[in-house]
């Protein structure tokens, strides 16, 4: 049996889809990909929610992740933008289901926590210690990629037992 982990993280969202995907492998830790799925405003939601789904299925074949992790939705002022977020979501989660996949969720400030080790850390601090964790040139672009990752990081760290193994 292989101690290989493919770890796939994701942001949602409807207008710009987060996802990376991390490697554990004999307890060395590397990325292997990241983007976003973007959709246009003036697509209708149901075409654009067809390109979401449409778009993840090619990731997931592609990467045949182990262990998908996603982020939980947080309400903010503007209901509309939430309940539009909330579909895609859905989408995503219908797709992790047929897919056979049980993702974990978690909360925004879970992932702060798990990569700065504060609550209430700034965006601009989670993907510096993505960039740091991963041994990357430059902070990961486009931001939802780059979120996809930390949550995809935030799995990893999840496991205590490997987080002493690995060499950051």
């Amino acid at each position: 049996m292989s101690s290989k982990r493919i770890i796939l993280g994701i942001d949602p969202g409807l207008a710009d889809l987060g996802w990376g995907i991390i490697q554990e492998d004999k307890n060395k830790l590397s990325l292997v990909d990241y983007a976003s799925i973007k959709t246009k405003s003036h697509t209708k939601l149901i075409e654009r929610l067809i390109i979401i789904y449409d778009e993840l299925l090619k990731v997931i074949q592609k990467y045949m992740p182990t262990e998908v992790a996603i982020e939980e939705l947080f309400f903010g002022k503007n209901a509309k933008t939430a309940m539009m977020v909330g579909e895609a979501r859905g989408v995503v989660m219908l797709l992790l289901a047929q897919n056979k996949y049980q993702p974990i969720e978690f909360k925004p400030s879970e992932i702060k926590i798990s990569l700065t080790g504060y609550g209430n850390a700034d965006k601009k601090q989670v993907q510096t210690m993505v960039q740091r964790i991963l041994k990357l040139k430059s902070i990961p672009k486009p931001d939802d990629a780059a979120d996809a990752l930390a949550i995809a990081l935030t799995l990893f760290f999840s496991n205590p037992v490997l987080i002493n193994k690995i060499n950051i």
